[in-house]
């Protein structure tokens, strides 16, 4: 159909449509799933805009999505985890763990984005998620791995049977997961264990979104109930 004629009406009922979506009888598809098909007519409609293909377009609202618990790895889980994955694909959950870098900037890093001088690493602009060039420090896990990994690729620093890696959460990673028998848990949740960590080791939320490259602190403030030493001193005024 035409751009101009998607209106309220037409996004309704592609809202409804996939909110009745089932799998084996049984409804699937949450909140979030329904409001990523919203978010990406939005985003093409208001490129339209821009392209000057429409004059204006409709205007609605995504789906309340319930506030989910942060999911993260407990020491036993981690090393449950990284007993049963393959080689390949415990060096970069190691290196999730230890950058908090999301899958797809740990898969096509490359050498030249690496100075193992002043251990740091950097994603491009338009590598990350908020179009902003991140820097990150490698401590000294991450470290390591670097130089585990030297000679193993020409250009990346990830590989597989001298191929760059597409994806770290296929069946390996999955079936890997379940013989640790870590439930609820996803490749995305290193991340969170990550940050869950350094606000657990006293790290404040503003330098934690600077590591983590977040756009806005309320994408950060999710992990600040895990750290609450600097709120003692209050806690201890009642006498």
């Amino acid at each position: 159909m035409k751009l101009t004629d998607i209106g309220q009406e037409k996004i309704n009922q592609i809202r409804l449509l996939k909110q009745k979506d089932t799998v084996n009888g049984k409804t699937e598809v949450k909140p979030r799933t329904v409001n990523a098909i919203l978010n990406l007519i939005r985003s093409i409609l208001r490129a339209a805009i821009e392209w000057e293909w429409i004059d204006r377009a409709p205007v609605f609202k995504l789906l309340a999505d319930p506030t989910r618990r942060v999911r993260y790895l407990s020491q036993d889980e981690e090393q449950g985890l990284l007993y049963e994955l393959p080689l390949h694909l415990k060096q970069i959950t190691r290196f999730a763990l230890s950058t908090g870098l999301r899958m797809s900037n740990i898969l096509t890093l490359e050498w030249s984005q690496i100075d193992i001088a002043r251990q740091i690493a950097w994603i491009h602009a338009d590598q990350a998620k908020a179009n902003k060039a991140i820097s990150i420090p490698l401590n000294t896990d991450a470290m390591a791995i670097i130089h585990e990994q030297l000679g193993q690729h020409t250009s990346h620093v990830f590989s597989y049977k001298d191929k760059p890696i597409l994806r770290a959460n296929g069946r390996a990673w999955r079936e890997a997961v379940k013989r640790a028998n870590i439930q609820d848990f996803n490749f995305h949740c290193l991340r969170h264990t990550w940050a869950s960590r350094l606000i657990q080791a006293g790290v404040p939320t503003h330098a934690l979104m600077e590591l983590g490259g977040w756009s806005d602190i309320a994408m950060v403030r999710k992990y600040a109930h895990f750290g609450a030493e600097h709120l003692r001193e209050y806690a201890n005024k009642i006498t």
